[in-house]
């Protein structure tokens, strides 16, 4: 199976009530029909999906997020599908472990958490961003990449002081699953 219809197959099974999620789910299936051979794919200029994932530690009740390198602000790690991703869980868990330099972690079970459709600079013009929640083993230690500029812990409640509503409805999302 592609990641172009694994894509398909998850959006299609999303099912959140909250928001614009029901929307957001369906421009995202208009996306994938409409651009069916690089709607995966960073060279879509009209968009495209990218997979993204909370880490938390349960144990501490703690988030932990990435200061970006371009954007500059603080993220849940996460980014571009790639050709040797065999679904979009994977491409999420391998963004996860490559931008927070944790082993062991591992998704949330139930699939994705929430859809976040956000703008980015050209040439592209946005990422339709299909968000999981990957859990910390208890004796996570970060380590940072070459893509962000920093990695933090956060309390539950502090991320609303340094994120942006995306990153806080996220939280409060997988919260709610957990």
């Amino acid at each position: 199976m592609s990641l172009h219809d694994d894509a398909v197959l998850v959006l299609k099974a999303f099912e959140n009530q909250h928001e614009n999620q029901e929307e957001l789910r369906q421009y995202y299936l208009d996306h994938l029909s409409a651009h069916s051979e690089d709607g995966m794919w960073k060279a879509c200029t009209d968009g495209h999906v990218t997979a993204s994932a909370l880490v938390v530690d349960l144990s501490r009740g703690r988030v932990l997020l990435t200061l970006h390198k371009k954007l500059r602000m603080w993220l849940q790690m996460g980014g571009h599908c790639e050709p040797g991703d065999a679904s979009l869980a994977t491409a999420a868990l391998r963004e996860a472990t490559e931008e927070s330099g944790v082993p062991g972690l591992s998704l949330l079970p139930g699939g994705p958490i929430r859809l976040d459709r956000h703008p980015i600079p050209g040439p592209c013009t946005q990422h339709l961003d299909v968000q999981y929640a990957a859990l910390a083993p208890a004796d996570a230690v970060e380590s940072i990449s070459e893509e962000s500029l920093d990695l933090r812990w956060f309390a539950y409640d502090e991320v609303a002081g340094v994120a942006d509503e995306s990153v806080v409805r996220l939280v409060e999302a997988t919260r709610a699953r957990l």
